[in-house]
């Protein structure tokens, strides 16, 4: 399946949006409003955790600019072999 774009995030792994993924975050996540905020936070996040026992590692960033209250953009990806497949990014009010 084409992607929306690869990434190399601020671990030095390369990270994939594919369009199923965009579809989804767009469907069940309408205030995720671009592609390029997911990458902004891959990339530049303000905090990430490693959840080990999931193998995924979660990223934030925060987008003051939102007219909403939840205005931490959440991107959670899950890593095989060393490359990441980005499988959801939400806004939340909180960095959990």
């Amino acid at each position: 399946m084409p992607n929306i774009f690869e990434t190399i995030d601020k671990t030095g792994k390369k990270v994939i949006l594919t369009k199923e993924r965009w579809s989804h975050i767009r469907q069940k996540h309408g205030l995720v409003e671009s592609p390029e905020e997911i990458q902004q936070t891959l990339t530049n996040p303000i905090k990430t955790f490693f959840i080990e026992e999931k193998n995924k590692t979660y990223f934030y960033n925060y987008f003051k600019h939102k007219k909403h209250k939840s205005k931490f953009l959440k991107v959670v990806v899950k890593y095989l072999n060393d490359q990441g497949y980005i499988k959801s990014a939400y806004f939340t009010r909180s960095i959990k």
